[in-house]
């Protein structure tokens, strides 16, 4: 069997058992035992190219035969980037699906991580922003939920208040309806 052939039976399969439509590069590797690394990028990019996938952000994956239609895409592709680090969503986006702010961000959600700031392009899809913090998960345990949509925590209205003063977002402050 061709390993493109492979990559889509296992992608049929999978979606079929009901698993997550987003996929990270690796997420492959073990249908390709012996093969090297430059092969296994020649065969994702084929893939790819072929569109049996498409490319969220750098190392995210969908299978075009099952898209995530939850509306969560930017979020998913956010959790599976970097579990390794304890990420919540924060700021703007969470000020605005509290109704706080009167602005809606669309495709861009920001994160609070206690990995380094960065800026992921997802495409079409969107921006994924994530700020750096140096606070531990003790300090804010109690004002945090979890999204199991977004498969994210999500900071409270005080702790995103918080954190736009924390990370100097004054320009955006402007911007939060007060309550009469």
């Amino acid at each position: 069997m061709q390993p493109s052939q492979r990559l889509e039976e296992w992608l049929r399969t999978s979606r079929r058992s009901g698993q997550p439509t987003l996929y990270r590069t690796g997420d492959f590797r073990s249908l390709f035992p012996g093969t090297g690394a430059g092969t296994y990028r020649a065969i994702v990019h084929r893939a790819e190219r072929r569109g049996l996938l498409e490319r969220i952000c750098q190392g995210i994956y969908q299978y075009t035969g099952a898209p995530d239609t939850s509306g969560y895409v930017l979020h998913h592709a956010a959790a599976m980037l970097r579990p390794q680090h304890f990420n919540y969503i924060s700021l703007e986006t969470a000020l605005s699906d509290a109704g706080v702010i009167s602005q809606i961000p669309i495709g861009w959600i920001t994160l609070v991580s206690t990995g380094r700031s960065a800026t992921v392009d997802c495409g079409q899809y969107g921006t994924i922003e994530f700020v750096h913090t140096e606070r531990s998960l003790d300090q804010i345990a109690d004002q945090l939920s979890y999204d199991s949509d977004c498969w994210l925590f999500r900071a409270n209205t005080q702790l995103a208040m918080d954190d736009m003063r924390r990370f100097g977002r004054d320009s955006t402050m402007d911007l939060v309806q007060s309550e009469d």
